[in-house]
C-alpha cells in the first residue's frame, strides 16, 4: 500500500512538471508567434506574395506538426491555440503544412481578399482555356521548384494518356526549366513524341540566377534520376543533375528558339517560332514569368547599363552599382557583389526595412550594412537613370549617387500580352483554393477510382480489427468475467485468466506494448527521423485507434478488477488521457471559433454607428448627450475574452445593466428613435454573449492538451512502476 502511493505521488509529481514543461513552451511560443503578427499589423507585409496556406481555426486542433514542417522556419506560428500565418511575405509555397496537418484544417490559396492574383485559367489537369494548351509552374502561380517539378510529371502522366499519336510531335513543351523537364522526362518515359523549346538555355529562369545561388530548401524527385536527398542545392548543382537526368533519357533540348504564337485546334496546333513552325497535337506552357521583368517606369531605365538579373559579381569590378529591390534576388544580388567582387554597392528600397526576404538574406545585409560594405538606402524610390548618374528621393528627400550599373530585382510581370496572343484567359484569385490535381486520364485514372472506391476507408478498418480482437478476448473468458470475486476463486479458469496468471499477464504485455506505441503519432511530428514517413492523417487514425483500444484491452487484463491503488490510478489516469482525446480529437473541433460570430458583429457595429450619426441632432438636443455617447460606445466595445463560469455569473448583472441602460435612454429619444435604439442594443448584447459564450468555451476545451500530455506522462510512470512491482513480487510469464 505504501509503494503503490508513494508510486502515485511520485507520478504525480512527474505528470506536475510535464504540465509545467508543456504550459511554460506553449506560453512562449504564442507570446513570440503573437509578436511576430503584431508586428506586421497595417503592413504590406500582411499581404502573401505566392501561394500560402490559410488555417480554419474552428477545425485546427494545435497539434504542431504544420509548424514543424515548413523548411522555411517559422512561417507559421500559434496564436489563441490555432496555427496562423504570421510571416506571410516569407511564404514561399511549399505547401507542406497542408500536407502535415492531420484534420485538414488548412487549404493552399492563392490571392487574398485584400489583393487578387491573376494567373491563367486553368482546370485540375492544367489544361488552360484554350483546350489542348496546358500551363504549368511558375506561369501558373507556382513559382517553388518542387511543386513546379511535381505539377511537370502529373501533365506529362496526363498528356502521355490522352494526347493524339502523330507522325512527328505528340506534344511541344514550352520552357525548359524545372517544370517543362519534368513534363518532358515523364513523356519520354512513356514513349511518347515531343519536342523542348527555351528561348535561352538549360534551366529556364534558373540559369540567369546568380552563380552559387541556393535555390532550394527541399528534397526533390526527378524523373530519370531519382530523388536528390539535399535539402539545399545551388544553381549550379541543381543544373548538372538536370543535365545527367537528360543525358541517361537521350533527350535534346531545342535551346535558343522562342515561340512566337501558336494557330489551329486541339490535337492539331501549329507552333509558331523564330526558327520555323512545329506541328502537334498538345501544347505545355511552361516559361515562367520572370521573363518579363517588372519595369521601374522612370526616365533613362532603357540605358545599357540597366540589368534585370545578375550573373556574375567579378564583371562589376571597381564600379558604382545601384540594386533596386527588397526581395531575396535584390539582397542575394547586393550579398554577391559585396563579398565577391570589388564593385561599391548600394541597395534602394521602398520600404522602411527589408521584409520580403528569408531571414538569412536579411541578417547577412544587415551585417553587410553595419559593416559599411554596402550602403542600405530605406524608403527610397529611384526617379531618374543617367549615364554616370541615379537620382532618387529617400524619405522624400532628393539624393543624386554616382553610378556605373543598376540592377533591377523587383519581380517579374505576366506576360499579359503573349497569353493574349495565345487566346488563354485570365482569372483573378482572392483567396480561392488551389485546384487539386488530377491523376492521369482514360482506363488507368477510371481504374484507380475502382480500386480506391472499394478500399474501405481507414476508420472502418480500424472498427472491424478492434470488433474482432475484442470477441475474440470475451469469447476466451466470457464464463470466468461473469463470475463473482469469490466465485472466481473456485473456478478452474482462475488460475490462467487472472491478471498475474499465464493469458492475463500475456494480454498485459501486449496491451502495454500496444498502448506505448500512441506515442509514435507524436514522435512521428516532431522527430526529423520520422518526418515525411506515411501521411500524418494515417499516424492520427492509429493514434486514435490504440487511444480508444487500449483501456479496453486494459480491463480484460485486469479480469475487469481493481486490486491495489496503483492499478487503479494507472487505470482512472488512462481513461482522462482517453476523453481528454476524444475532446481534442472529436469535440475541440466541433465548437466554432467566434470568427463567424465576430463578422456579424462587425456589421451590426457598423450599423450601430451610423445609427447614432443619424440620431446626432437628438442627441445634442437631450439634456444629457455625454451619457449617451457613453452607451452608444460601451455597447460597441470589443468583447473581452472570460471564463464561463464568470461569464454565467456575470450574466444576470449584464441583462440588468442593459435594461437599465435601455430605461434611462428612454427619455432622450423619442418614440421610433427608442425603438431603433432598443432594437441595436439588443441585437449587440445576444451577438457579445455569443461571442463571450465561444470565447470561454474554446478556452477552457483547449485545456484538453494540458491534461492529455501530462497524464500521458503520468502513464508512462505508473506503468513503469506497475511492471518493476510485478517482477519484484515475482509474477513473470514464464516460469
Amino acid at each position: 500500500m505504501e509503494v503503490g502511493i508513494a508510486v502515485l505521488a511520485a507520478a504525480a509529481l512527474a505528470c506536475a512538471l510535464v504540465a509545467c514543461v508543456y504550459l511554460f513552451r506553449r506560453s512562449r511560443r504564442e507570446r513570440k508567434s503573437a509578436a511576430a503578427l503584431a508586428g506586421h499589423a497595417d503592413t504590406a507585409d500582411r499581404i502573401p506574395l505566392t501561394l500560402h496556406p490559410v488555417i480554419n481555426p474552428d477545425i485546427c486542433i494545435g497539434s504542431l506538426s504544420c509548424l514543424k514542417s515548413c523548411p522555411e522556419g517559422d512561417i507559421l506560428g500559434m496564436v489563441d491555440g490555432s496555427a496562423t500565418l504570421i510571416q506571410p511575405d516569407h511564404c514561399i509555397g511549399h505547401g507542406r503544412c497542408a500536407a502535415e496537418c492531420p484534420v485538414d484544417a488548412i487549404k493552399l490559396v492563392f490571392g487574398t481578399s485584400e489583393r487578387g492574383v491573376d494567373l491563367p485559367m486553368v482546370d485540375r489537369y492544367f489544361e488552360s482555356s484554350r483546350p489542348g494548351v496546358h500551363v504549368i509552374g511558375e506561369l501558373g502561380g507556382m513559382g517553388l521548384i518542387r511543386n513546379a517539378v511535381t505539377q511537370g510529371v502529373q501533365v506529362g502522366q496526363r498528356l502521355a494518356s490522352t494526347a493524339a499519336r502523330r507522325g512527328g510531335t505528340d506534344v511541344v513543351v514550352v520552357g525548359g526549366g524545372p517544370a517543362g523537364l519534368a513534363a518532358a522526362l515523364t513523356l519520354k518515359n512513356a514513349g511518347r513524341s515531343f519536342r523542348v523549346l527555351e528561348q535561352g538555355t538549360l534551366g529556364g529562369t534558373i540559369a540567369n540566377y546568380p552563380r552559387q545561388k541556393v535555390v532550394m530548401t527541399e528534397a526533390l524527385e526527378v524523373p530519370y534520376l531519382g530523388r536528390i536527398s539535399r535539402k539545399r542545392i545551388s544553381k549550379e548543382e541543381l543544373i548538372s543533375a538536370w543535365q545527367q537526368a537528360l543525358r541517361k533519357a537521350a533527350v535534346r533540348i531545342d535551346e535558343g528558339v522562342r515561340v512566337l504564337g501558336i494557330e489551329g485546334n486541339d490535337g492539331a496546333f501549329r507552333v509558331q517560332t523564330d526558327k520555323g513552325y512545329v506541328d502537334t497535337a498538345k501544347v505545355v506552357l511552361a516559361t515562367g514569368r520572370r521573363g518579363t521583368p517588372r519595369k521601374l517606369g522612370v526616365p533613362g531605365e532603357t540605358l545599357p547599363k540597366v540589368t534585370y538579373r545578375l550573373i556574375d559579381a567579378e564583371q562589376y569590378g571597381r564600379s558604382e552599382v545601384l540594386v533596386v529591390g527588397g526581395g531575396d534576388a535584390a539582397l542575394e544580388a547586393a550579398i554577391q557583389l559585396a563579398e565577391q567582387g570589388t564593385a561599391k554597392v548600394s541597395i534602394s528600397y521602398r520600404g522602411d526595412s527589408f521584409a520580403k526576404c528569408r531571414e538569412a538574406n536579411r541578417k547577412r545585409v544587415a551585417e553587410l550594412i553595419a559593416a559599411r560594405r554596402v550602403r542600405g538606402l530605406m524608403s527610397s524610390e529611384v526617379t531618374r537613370i543617367s549615364e554616370k548618374e541615379v537620382a532618387l528621393t529617400v524619405k522624400g528627400a532628393p539624393l543624386t549617387l554616382r553610378n556605373d550599373y543598376v540592377i533591377v530585382n523587383i519581380g517579374g510581370e505576366l506576360p499579359l500580352e503573349f497569353l493574349s496572343k495565345l487566346k488563354i484567359s485570365l482569372e483573378r484569385h482572392f483567396g480561392e483554393e488551389m485546384k487539386k490535381p488530377a491523376r492521369p486520364g482514360g482506363r488507368a485514372l477510371a481504374q484507380a477510382k475502382e480500386a480506391s472506391d472499394a478500399r474501405p476507408p481507414a476508420h472502418l478498418f480500424y472498427f472491424a480489427t478492434g470488433a474482432l480482437i475484442l470477441a475474440w478476448l470475451s469469447l476466451k473468458g466470457w464464463d470466468y468475467y461473469l463470475l463473482s470475486r469469490t466465485a472466481r476463486l473456485a473456478s478452474p479458469l482462475h488460475e490462467n485468466l487472472r491478471s498475474a496468471g499465464r493469458w492475463g499477464h500475456g494480454v498485459g504485455i501486449v496491451a502495454t506494448a500496444f498502448m506505448l506505441s500512441n506515442f509514435l503519432y507524436p514522435v512521428r511530428k516532431r522527430s526529423r527521423l520520422l518526418s515525411g514517413k506515411g501521411s500524418i492523417r494515417g499516424w492520427l487514425d492509429f493514434h486514435t485507434f490504440v487511444g480508444f483500444m487500449s483501456p479496453l484491452v486494459i480491463a480484460f487484463h485486469a479480469a475487469f478488477q481493481s486490486n491495489n491503488l496503483l492499478a487503479t490510478g494507472t487505470a482512472g489516469a488512462l481513461l482522462i488521457v482517453v476523453l481528454t482525446g476524444i475532446v481534442g480529437r472529436f469535440i475541440y473541433g466541433m465548437v466554432p471559433s467566434d470568427g463567424g460570430k465576430a463578422l456579424e458583429l462587425s456589421e451590426v457595429t457598423r450599423r450601430w454607428e451610423r445609427l447614432r450619426e443619424r440620431l446626432q441632432p437628438i442627441i445634442d438636443g437631450s439634456n444629457d448627450p455625454a451619457l449617451l455617447h457613453r452607451m452608444f460606445d460601451a455597447a460597441a466595445r470589443p468583447v473581452r475574452g472570460r471564463s464561463l463560469i464568470l461569464l454565467f455569473l456575470s450574466l444576470p448583472f449584464m441583462k440588468l445593466r442593459m435594461r437599465l441602460r435601455l430605461l434611462r435612454a428612454r427619455w432622450h429619444f423619442d418614440r421610433a428613435a427608442y425603438r431603433e435604439f432598443r432594437s441595436g442594443t439588443l441585437q449587440l448584447s445576444k451577438l457579445r454573449v455569443q461571442i463571450g459564450f465561444y470565447k470561454g468555451l474554446k478556452s477552457l476545451l483547449r485545456g484538453w492538451r494540458l491534461f492529455h500530455a501530462s497524464l500521458a506522462g503520468f502513464l508512462v510512470v505508473a506503468i513503469a512502476a506497475h511492471i518493476a512491482v510485478s517482477v519484484y513480487l515475482g509474477y513473470v510469464w514464464f516460469r
